[in-house]
């Protein structure tokens, strides 16, 4: 079944280059970006234009990035790297000014190379790295306002209070629409996919945020009209993404699980859910945003020691109780070491609450598909029975 608003969706981002275009004749500034921490809210309040950036699932990008960049890093980050050599991307085209954080390092090494293969303007945003200390905060304050001033001068005009509230409560209603949209994969009987909502997470990061929001309402009403289907997945799988982000055109994994009868339920990825949840904006201005920032999930690149402080791996336990998955499949993308290095740690932890854990390590590319449905295969075989042998006992 496909949902009349998902082809609203589609059609809106046939539409929207074109769009861009006519708004950058009329003055309007494109900021794309890349990371965690860029605050769109400002972006968006300084009548700019915020795109996230990024490309996944392509092997030749990869290639193409690894000419330019170490392939030490990422398949990711080589990806990015080569959509910013291709330049054939309709957004990066239209791009006038580059956005980087450094909570990953590897983006952040991205950002310098694409300064001298782009030859646009690039900013850069510092993440603390021990979170939660007053100094830290006081430091991720000083960058939000020191970033907010580079764009103020970049635009022309300062930053204006009234039109940064209104700017916060359109993201934040995003935001509270796109866990809605997460929620009701929950429902085995739901009209929508995983990879559908991904995709449609994916939409948010090109089109016009009012006109996003307006769609993203109209496919949760959509949604919760149909009361009751026909379902074909009762005895499906319920699996947990976490790890690596999914970037948009990296559907291989996803595509594996379904096709071998598992359903995702959810994520807890900084590609996808993380990005809306926990996000509590005590106060309408750049201090409120930047404790926002601070206190939603950790980014998996970003270390925090003090295990009581971590909400990591509470709220990937959390994430699958609500969901009643049955397992979790940890993504990792080849070099992308700060989420390899949690694995063993997480996989004890998830172990002592009951809940298997399944490791993929995997790149751009379709030679491991086979190995990787393989193991995929197995892991689903080992739930199934570990659940019948718990009812016969």
């Amino acid at each position: 079944m496909t949902l009349s608003t998902l082809q609203k969706i589609h059609e809106a981002l046939e539409r929207r280059p074109e769009q861009i275009d006519e708004e950058k004749r009329n003055g309007k500034i494109v900021v794309g970006w890349v990371g965690y921490f860029i605050p769109e809210e400002i972006i968006y309040a300084l009548g700019m234009i915020p795109i996230r950036l990024g490309k996944g699932g392509n092997e030749h990008l990869v290639e193409l990035g690894a000419r330019y960049i170490s392939s030490q890093n990422c398949a990711f980050i080589r990806s990015c790297m080569g959509m910013f050599v291709e330049n054939t991307d309709p957004y990066l085209q239209r791009t006038d000014l580059l956005a980087f954080d450094n909570a990953c390092m590897q983006v952040f090494r991205l950002g310098e190379v694409s300064e001298y293969i782009s030859k646009k303007k690039v900013m850069f945003l510092g993440i603390p790295r021990k979170l939660f200390s007053q100094s830290s905060r006081t430091y991720f304050l000083e960058e939000m306002n020191h970033f907010t001033r580079k764009l103020e001068e970049v635009q022309g005009h300062t930053l204006d209070s009234d039109k940064l509230t209104k700017s916060i409560e359109l993201f934040q209603e995003i935001r509270r629409l796109t866990l809605d949209l997460y929620n009701s994969l929950i429902t085995r009987d739901v009209p929508i996919s995983w990879n559908e909502v991904n995709a449609v997470v994916h939409s948010g990061y090109y089109l016009d945020k009012k006109t996003y929001a307006i769609l993203l309402h109209e496919l949760i009403e959509e949604i919760n009209s149909f009361s009751s289907l026909p379902s074909n997945c009762k005895k499906n799988v319920r699996i947990i993404i976490s790890g690596s982000p999914i970037a948009p055109g990296d559907t291989k994994l996803n595509d594996i699980i379904t096709q071998i009868h598992g359903t995702i339920v959810g994520d807890n990825l900084w590609s996808g859910r993380n990005m809306s949840f926990n996000m509590q904006m005590k106060s309408p201005s750049i201090a409120g945003i930047a404790d926002a920032y601070l206190n939603r999930i950790i980014h998996h690149s970003l270390p925090c020691f003090d295990n009581e402080l971590d909400n990591r791996v509470d709220n990937l336990i959390q994430t699958v109780r609500e969901t009643q998955a049955q397992g979790v499949i940890y993504h990792t993308i080849r070099y992308c070491d700060s989420a390899t290095l949690k694995t063993t740690g997480l996989k004890e932890c998830l172990k002592n609450e009951g809940i298997p854990l399944l490791e993929i390590h995997t790149e751009y590319s379709n030679s491991d598909l086979e190995a990787i449905r393989t193991r995929v295969e197995a892991f689903f075989e080992m739930i199934m029975a570990t659940e019948e042998m718990g009812v016969l006992a």
